[in-house]
């Protein structure tokens, strides 16, 4: 037997068969702490994802089972699809909801190509002015979407573009917040990867494609769930733009819900897990990439 085995105490069984739960820094995490934690966390599921639960329990109930009764009840005694098939037959909701699909799928496309352009191009480009121009996309975030509404309005209008579905994706087609994230994610890249590739022989459109590019997916994933996000829900400004009913997109078209069939609940809670749907449907597929983020450009060993 060894020095070091003499010396050491030994531990009890029941000490070494207890699981030892420690933080990100190897500290041991009390009992007590860890069950404040998950307190907190549950508390926290609970107010985010609470909300959509009710709606969508709301959505399955019948006509014939109470919504406001006390206590609350969550689940449906007889869950049916019906008040969907009736949002369906009340407004077209397919062709509100094809419209917004436009909208967000363009917004994605040139949020996503046009903030990697512009984010590369601020993070590794060498040029006069380049602190000013990061400046202006800074000072672009600080100005209210509600404080340049009406000279969006008037320039789409100058253009011709109102009541057009392009009216209503030029103005969001690149957000100061995306390039900013870019930015970051490009700037987080060491400079010693895309000296190799200019020793190479690679110019700058290569570098950025084939280099600079696939090491910030993590990032692009982001601006294009934020990009989606921000076109699907967008009420505002296709409410100002867009006149003719064929051409609504799904958060408009669903307000109809609301104005003609105010005291039927179930059938607003239907337009609504309608319209969150594809929210939900595409966070599922980015979520390896969502959870990068703006960490990712690091040298992978």
């Amino acid at each position: 037997m060894s020095v070091l085995e003499k010396v050491r105490p030994e531990r009890p069984a029941t000490e070494a068969r207890q699981p030892r739960v420690s933080d990100e820094h190897g500290r041991r995490i009390r009992a007590g702490e860890l069950f404040w934690r998950y307190l907190l966390l549950l508390a926290v599921l609970a107010l985010t994802i609470g909300p959509f639960l009710w709606q969508l329990s709301t959505s399955l109930k019948g006509p014939t089972e109470d919504i406001y009764g006390s206590p609350p009840r969550f689940l449906s005694g007889h869950p049916t699809l019906h008040n969907y098939a009736r949002v369906a037959d009340t407004v077209p909701v397919w062709d509100y909801a094809l419209n917004s699909l436009k909208v967000a799928t363009a917004n994605v496309v040139t949020n996503c190509v046009g903030s990697a352009l512009a984010g590369y191009a601020l993070a590794r480009l060498r040029y006069r002015g380049r602190g000013a121009a990061a400046l202006v996309f800074v000072l672009a975030m600080l100005v209210p979407v509600e404080g340049i509404v009406i000279a969006q309005f008037t320039t789409m209008r100058e253009l011709g573009l109102n009541n057009t579905l392009i009216g209503v994706v030029l103005p969001g087609a690149v957000g100061a917040m995306n390039v900013l994230l870019m930015r970051g994610a490009f700037r987080n890249l060491p400079y010693e990867i895309e000296e190799a590739a200019y020793v190479d022989g690679a110019d700058v459109w290569q570098r950025f494609w084939r280099v600079a590019l696939p090491s910030v997916k993590g990032t692009l994933a982001v601006v294009a769930i934020f990009a989606f996000m921000g076109a699907w829900d967008d009420f505002l400004w296709p409410l100002i733009v867009l006149s003719d009913p064929s051409k609504f997109t799904l958060t408009i078209g669903l307000n109809y819900l609301h104005g003609t069939f105010a005291n039927d609940e179930r059938l607003v809670a239907a337009g609504t897990v309608i319209a969150v749907a594809p929210l939900i449907v595409l966070f599922a597929c980015l979520q390896r990439y969502f959870f990068r983020g703006v960490g990712e450009g690091a040298v992978k060993g």
